[in-house]
C-alpha cells in the first residue's frame, strides 16, 4: 500500500516552553491548505517525521503561517530552516512491522 501523500514542508519557527507554561507539549501549525492537503484537521494528532527524529504531535490550523512551511512547539529533532513531514496517523490501518 502506497504512502498518503505528504509534500515536504520548511520549518520556519520553533517554539519552545518551559516547566509551568500553560500550553506545552508537542505541536504542529499549518495553513489551512497545507492541512487539507494532508487530509488533516484542527486538533488531530498528526506524525511529524524530521532528519533526526519522528514524533506525534496535535495539529493548529493557523492561517498566518505561510504555504510549504510550518511552525513546531516542542517537538525533539527538529531544527528552523529543515525539511519535515507531516502525515496523518491512519488509525484503521494494520500496524506494520519490519524485519
Amino acid at each position: 500500500m502506497a504512502d498518503p501523500y505528504s509534500p515536504p514542508l520548511k520549518v520556519l519557527g520553533f517554539v519552545a516552553t518551559r516547566r509551568g507554561d500553560p500550553d506545552r507539549g508537542p505541536e504542529v501549525r499549518l495553513c489551512a491548505h497545507d492541512a487539507a492537503l494532508r487530509l488533516v484537521q484542527d486538533g488531530e494528532l498528526v506524525r511529524i517525521e524530521g532528519p533526526r527524529r519522528h514524533e506525534t504531535a496535535v495539529l493548529r490550523v493557523d492561517d498566518t503561517v505561510a504555504p510549504g512551511s510550518v511552525v513546531v512547539r516542542d517537538v525533539a529533532g527538529v531544527a528552523p530552516s529543515e525539511i519535515v513531514r507531516v502525515r496523518r496517523i491512519d488509525t484503521d490501518m494494520p500496524r506494520r512491522f519490519f524485519a
